[in-house]
């Protein structure tokens, strides 16, 4: 299968290239920059411009898009930390998918995440791709979840295509996150808030095979995680531990409001995720 790739040098998208090659895929690699493709295919252009994407791909053909390109180096504490990743959710995908049409591509797989199924606690039972996903809200959290919302009606729901969105949980392993989380806790400066909220990790070569099955699996929804949740005070003392660093301080969570994404995604949201789809 010839497979046009966006987020080709991004956290998934490094892991994913080798993974597709690996598995008898040809991989068409959508960057700025031709720079370590190995094995790929480069097509030079700026997912945020949609002229030029068009463009790059005219004259290819590909059986399947991946959309994989996000815009986050660490991790988010604003809101405006991921508005340029909720342009690429948002006009990224529909640029994506008209690419798709022009090269022949049916089937188009995008990476989604698990914080749309909304910042706040779930309960104890785990949540299934059943469970309503993007809901509109009111304040700065609707511009996130329109951009998730659209980036997956956009793979969902447009005619002539194939659609697969993988509902991601909490990246961890060698991506940028995860290596300023342990830095910060060689330092000491990563506490344990306390409250602290529940989440599903994925590790980024999981995230990457998770991707490479969706390229046969059935269209829809899935949740990719792993087997258990943790709370992300358990987390932290897990990233001290591996980074060689001492035990982190436990600290209140009500400073962490003056980061008012970062409180809502590390204190206030609390979900489990259910993999039995995937």
């Amino acid at each position: 299968m010839r497979v046009l790739l966006a987020g080709a040098t991004g956290v998934v998208g490094t892991e994913l290239v080798a993974r597709l090659l690996a598995a008898g895929h040809e991989v068409l690699a959508l960057t700025r920059s031709p720079g370590r493709l190995a094995g790929a295919t480069p097509v030079v252009a700026d997912l945020t411009d949609r002229d030029a994407v068009l463009a790059a791909v005219e004259g290819h053909e590909a059986d399947a898009v991946v959309h994989q390109a996000t815009a986050i180096s660490g991790v988010p504490l604003f809101h405006r930390h991921l508005y340029a990743t909720d342009a690429l959710r948002e006009h990224g995908t529909a640029t994506l998918v008209e690419a798709a049409r022009r090269i022949g591509a049916r089937r188009f797989v995008t990476q989604s995440f698990f914080l749309g199924y909304g910042y706040h606690d779930h309960g104890p039972d785990p949540v299934t791709e059943d469970h309503p996903f993007a809901r509109p809200v009111t304040g700065p959290f609707e511009v996130h979840m329109r951009a998730m919302r659209r980036n997956e009606r956009l793979a969902l729901e447009t005619p002539g295509i194939e659609g697969v969105a993988l509902r991601y949980g909490m990246f961890y392993g060698p991506e940028p996150a995860t290596r300023r989380l342990m830095h910060l806790a060689r330092r000491r400066l990563l506490p344990v808030f306390r409250p602290s909220g529940v989440i599903t990790p994925v590790h980024v070569h999981d995230a990457a095979s998770a991707a490479v099955a969706a390229l046969e699996r059935g269209q829809g929804a899935y949740n990719i995680a792993g087997d258990e949740a943790v709370s992300f005070g358990a987390y932290v003392r897990a990233l001290a531990r591996a980074a060689g660093a001492p035990e982190p301080y436990t600290v209140p969570s009500w400073p962490l409001r003056a980061a008012p994404y970062a409180h809502a995604m590390l204190v206030r949201t609390r979900i489990r995720l259910s993999t039995e789809k995937a």
